[in-house]
């Protein structure tokens, strides 16, 4: 296609995982499993803190319903698509789907980061200034953080995006990914997109480079500041949980976002792991290690049965 006629330019291929049809339709009932469990238990997460009073008006709990709303969003930004292209040969996407979906990625994902550095805030105060908790995250407060999050997360996908928009593709038009992002579509540009490229690793990977920091620092302060080795013991386990979200869902992003847009094979998987795997994982990792929670959760199920049986 001549370089000039870029605005015939209409849709884009994304790359699939197999060109076997039989191994993309074992992978469909794979991802289909990892999405409808991601649903589940996200939904049942924020159900459960909705519906308990003492959980509702918890700041931890409150962020954590919020944090469960988002890897929902997340996680249906991506699969979706994916899901359908698997039973599609051709796994077509047209250049403004692809540019709501690369939107509203960087949007739910900025805003998620953010969300998780709030929520390691609230650890901070908790562990390291219990008498004052209560006072100091209060739900107003609360209720500014998620915003802020959100707001963070939508100043910065739309900077991306514009960036994006601005640039002229007319050909090739396989992205090399199973959905549309910044990195694989920017290389499809016909144009120098060093600088765009530059400002592109300098938004995001410093948004999560700069959040990782922040929040293995707060962690490492509230260990660092609790004395007794019981105290630093139950404080570990209250954090293990959401530095074991932290390490899953900001290691791939920082080796994903913060470094030069070069491909490489292994990007695909690593985009599963944070896109797929650590929405539906999340549920899991605060549920297992939080009786209050599972604790909420059989209250819920044991009202429902009433009901059921009424």
């Amino acid at each position: 296609m001549d370089k000039n006629q870029t605005e015939f330019v209409r849709e884009f291929v994304l790359a699939g995982f197999s060109q076997s049809p039989s191994i993309e339709a074992g992978l469909f009932v794979l991802f289909l499993f990892f999405y409808v469990s991601t649903w589940v238990g996200n939904v049942l997460i924020m159900l459960t803190v909705a519906s308990d009073s003492q959980l509702n008006s918890s700041p931890m709990y409150f962020l954590l319903g919020n944090l469960s709303f988002l890897d929902l969003c997340y996680s249906t930004v991506t699969t979706p698509k994916l899901l359908a292209d698997f039973l599609d040969k051709d796994k077509l996407i047209t250049y403004d789907q692809c540019i709501v979906q690369l939107f509203f990625l960087h949007f739910v994902g900025a805003a998620e980061m953010f969300l998780l550095t709030v929520m390691a805030y609230d650890r901070y105060v908790a562990i390291c200034r219990p008498l004052h908790y209560t006072t100091v995250m209060s739900r107003a407060l609360c209720c500014f953080l998620v915003v802020a999050s959100w707001t963070g997360g939508f100043v910065h996908s739309t900077v991306q995006t514009i960036l994006t928009i601005h640039l002229p593709f007319c050909g090739p038009n396989q992205v090399d990914n199973f959905f549309c992002d910044v990195p694989p579509v920017i290389k499809l540009a016909c144009a120098d997109t060093f600088v765009i490229e530059l400002l592109m690793v300098s938004n995001s990977g410093l948004i999560s480079t700069s959040s990782f920091v922040v929040l293995v620092s707060s962690y490492t302060t509230i260990l660092i500041k609790i004395r007794s080795k019981e105290g630093r013991q139950k404080a570990l386990s209250t954090c293990a949980s959401h530095l074991m979200v932290v390490t899953l869902f900001f290691g791939p992003c920082i080796f994903i976002y913060a470094r030069p847009f070069s491909t490489f094979s292994v990007d695909k998987m690593v985009s599963v792991l944070y896109n797929v795997i650590t929405p539906m994982l999340n549920p899991l990792i605060y549920t297992l290690r939080n009786q209050n929670v599972k604790s909420a959760m059989r209250k819920l199920w044991d009202r429902s049965d009433l009901t059921r049986k009424k």
